[in-house]
């Protein structure tokens, strides 16, 4: 294939020329980076363009990682960041260090546009996390615990126990412990236990005959995961203070009592990590019995991990490599327990927490908002309402529901479940109006990653109560975050809707920054309508007139916007481009964003995770720019602006800019019509994340990633804590040490 060189970008509109808001965010800390790129004539880039996905989403998790060390966070928050970093590595080898496996086992081959092979990703990926997984236990020991013991916090070993702490736990294993363990020996009869993914287990060296005269030396004992990993020790122990003894200890010094007359000679704790993905048919008759059999393969998929602890001998580690067909590569030797997703760290300590805050109720719904007799309908039907989470409660969605389940003017109510949870209030209201008449339709996604169980029950409720359960379209994840409500008023059909950024989960809200708008807007109330007509019924794709609908136009729409500010651009005009998303991997997206960087416009990317664009690089992408928020509440809101000349674009939307979302999900994106609403997205959504300088960090060119700093004189910006301070009155943040 012939190549032709990009040419250079345009010169930058003059600084004269700039808004507040462009001078505000003019903050990079990023030098260009000499690439030698080159640009296909079909208008592809070459692979050296691009940033592998799987390194990119590594990198995240050590953004993440690097929170637990941050002194502006509390102490029982930098734990709560370690305990994240390990949670986040679990799901990164079960998914994506577990299809790179599969990828290696059906050939070396890429399919990526970077062009890395699997088994050069995979090398790349060990060496990382290796390092760091070695600094995660470093921060754990040097750091997190002995601050955590100078709060009468402490995990004690075993060698730190009292006498009287000792015959406690003593006891509590022969009453608690061993009643519900299961050695299980190692020899002819007995071939090596089938262990569930990512469980506790301990590898057994002994010495001596058993009670049938065998000469067996080795053993595994599997810890239930009925059993607590941290156990609290009693108050009159321990004056009250908050002492613990890992689980791991109690076995380890009391083992023995499972080989009686036999010699324990050594006992080593290990952990397995599996692939933990599930594949579906296109062609399943019956997707919920097919997704709830692929569940028990989930927990003994291949393996991808083996997980010891530093002083284990390495003839068990061989010996554990060899049974499980991993190579040394696979083998992490960790100092302290090898799962530290169940270190215990939700102790009631306000002052090692972040400070709690009231979440508000927005305006348009509070009581004093209301005359008598007056709903959530009638301020819906004043004006569109916006809500952003967390700042803002989740309670509105909730209410919502529930008058309509009880409102005798509703005569329907559809809404997409993505994750709600079996014990979500949303639920708790679908089923209630069901039983009250209501005509209640559920599309549920059964295949949302770990939730796939707890959708099946939340199916299953919903069907009991009378409700219409649909499991969205085969092939096709329903990601999109939609509520309908169609009630009579004065002899005529109004519609109601809820769309959001993120899910129907009660949690997560209070966690997550993400934002709901409430409308009756007749053109996007139709579009809602025609798109639950698609998920439930056949036919062709929905006609829709306002909202951006994947699989089938979001995709075409944004080439179509960029394409316009690329246009402008050329034009001479202003053009200005501001994505916030999770993720940006969609490689057409991406070309499209390095042409339009080359035209002269703006780009500005929020990605909280995942970038296969490469920004400021030296022809390629200098106008593009890409910084990542890692903060208290996980960043979880997608925005995407262009300034189209003036005519400004505003939407928000469930798709990240992924190849999965925008192709093989269904997701909407809606815009923000009403001027005050626009201006607060823009101005809370983007640009104060634009404007951290001490939370945030920037993507280089190289790929890899560089903490913003406040520039000496600059004042620090935090955007979560501006937006606390902002819209909840929090005045007393902890703060960052450049501010004290």
């Amino acid at each position: 294939m012939t190549t032709t060189t990009a040419n250079k970008h345009n010169e930058t509109k003059d600084k004269s020329q700039q808004t507040d808001a462009d001078k505000a965010v003019s903050n990079s800390v990023v030098e260009l980076t000499t690439l030698d790129w080159e640009r296909y004539e079909d208008g592809t880039y070459s692979p050296n363009s691009y940033i592998n996905r799987e390194l990119s989403w590594l990198q995240f998790h050590l953004r993440v990682l690097a929170q637990a060390t941050n002194p502006s966070h509390p102490l029982l928050e930098r734990l709560f960041f370690l305990i994240i970093f390990s949670s986040n590595m679990d799901e990164f080898f079960e998914i994506r260090v577990a299809g790179l496996m599969q990828q290696l086992n059906h050939g070396n081959i890429s399919h990526k546009p970077d062009k890395m092979r699997p088994s050069e990703v995979l090398q790349e990926i060990s060496d990382v996390a290796h390092d760091a997984i070695e600094e995660q236990y470093r921060i754990l020991n040097e750091e997190i615990l002995p601050a955590l013991a100078e709060e009468d916090i402490r995990y004690l070993k075993r060698d730190e126990l009292t006498p009287k702490q000792a015959q406690w736990m003593k006891e509590y294993f022969i009453e608690q412990v061993m009643p519900v363990l299961t050695p299980i020996s190692i020899d002819p009869a007995h071939p090596f236990p089938r262990l569930v993914n990512k469980s506790l287990n301990f590898m057994v060296s002994l010495e001596g005959k058993d009670a049938f005269g065998r000469d067996i030396n080795l053993a595994v004992v599997p810890a239930p995961r009925s059993l607590p990993r941290v156990i609290r020790l009693p108050d009159e122990l321990t004056g009250g203070k908050e002492h613990h003894i890992m689980l791991s200890a109690v076995i380890h010094e009391h083992v023995g009592k499972l080989f009686p007359g036999m010699s324990v000679t050594g006992c080593n704790q290990f952990r397995l990590t599996r692939n933990a993905d599930l594949k579906l048919s296109d062609d399943v008759e019956d997707i919920a019995k097919a997704l709830e059999g692929e569940l028990d393969n989930r927990r003994f998929g291949d393996k991808v991990r083996l997980e010891v602890t530093t002083n284990c001998p390495k003839e068990i580690s061989d010996y554990l490599l060899n049974e499980f067909g991993l190579h040394e590569k696979q083998l992490y030797r960790v100092n302290g327990p090898v799962n530290l997703t169940r270190l215990l760290f939700d102790f009631d300590i306000p002052k090692l927490r972040f400070q709690p805050f009231s979440h508000i109720m927005p305006k348009p719904f509070r009581r004093e908002s209301f005359d008598k007799g007056e709903s959530m309908f009638t301020a819906i039907r004043r004006g569109d309402v916006l809500v952003h989470h967390p700042f803002e409660s989740f309670n509105p969605v909730v209410n919502m529901i529930w008058q309509a389940a009880n409102d005798p003017k509703v005569l329907a109510i559809k809404q997409t479940l993505y994750r709600s949870g079996k014990n979500s209030e949303i639920v708790k209201a679908l089923a209630a109006a069901a039983r009250n008449g209501k005509e209640v339709t559920a599309i549920i996604e059964l295949r949302a990653r770990f939730d796939e169980a707890s959708n099946i029950e939340v199916a299953n409720m919903l069907q009991e109560a009378g409700a219409v359960v649909v499991y969205g379209i085969v092939g096709y994840k329903t990601h999109a975050k939609l509520m309908l409500i169609v009630r009579r008023e004065d002899n005529k059909i109004r519609r109601y809707v809820h769309l959001g950024t993120g899910n129907y989960h009660e949690g997560n809200a209070k966690a997550y920054t993400d934002y709901g708008l409430f409308t009756a807007d007749p053109d996007i109330s139709e579009d809602v309508h025609k798109i639950f007509q698609e998920l439930t019924g056949m036919g062709k794709a929905a006609n829709v007139n306002k909202l951006l609908h994947a699989p089938f136009t979001l995709h075409t729409q944004l080439m179509s916007f960029i394409d316009d500010e690329i246009a402008n651009a050329k034009a001479g005009k202003k053009a200005h481009i501001i994505v916030k998303c999770n993720a940006l991997t969609e490689r057409n997206l991406i070309d499209k964003l390095y042409d339009a960087s080359q035209a002269g416009v703006k780009i500005e990317l929020i990605l909280r995770s995942m970038s296969c664009i490469r920004p400021q690089v030296k022809g390629l992408s200098e106008n593009i720019t890409v910084r990542s928020v890692v903060g208290r509440f996980l960043e979880h809101t997608r925005v995407y602006y262009f300034y189209n000349g003036g005519e400004e674009r505003l939407y928000c939307g469930s798709a990240d800019w992924m190849s999965r979302n925008l192709f093989h999900r269904v997701e909407v994106a809606f815009p923000v019509e009403d001027r005050k609403l626009f201006k607060r997205v823009y101005q809370d959504g983007l640009i104060s994340y634009l404007k951290d300088n001490v939370q945030a960090w920037e993507l280089k060119g190289d790929g890899s990633w560089q903490r913003i700093q406040p520039k000496p004189g600059e004042t620090p910006f935090i955007a979560q804590d501006y937006l606390l301070q902002k819209i909840n009155n929090v005045s007393d943040i902890v703060a960052h040490p450049a501010q004290q």
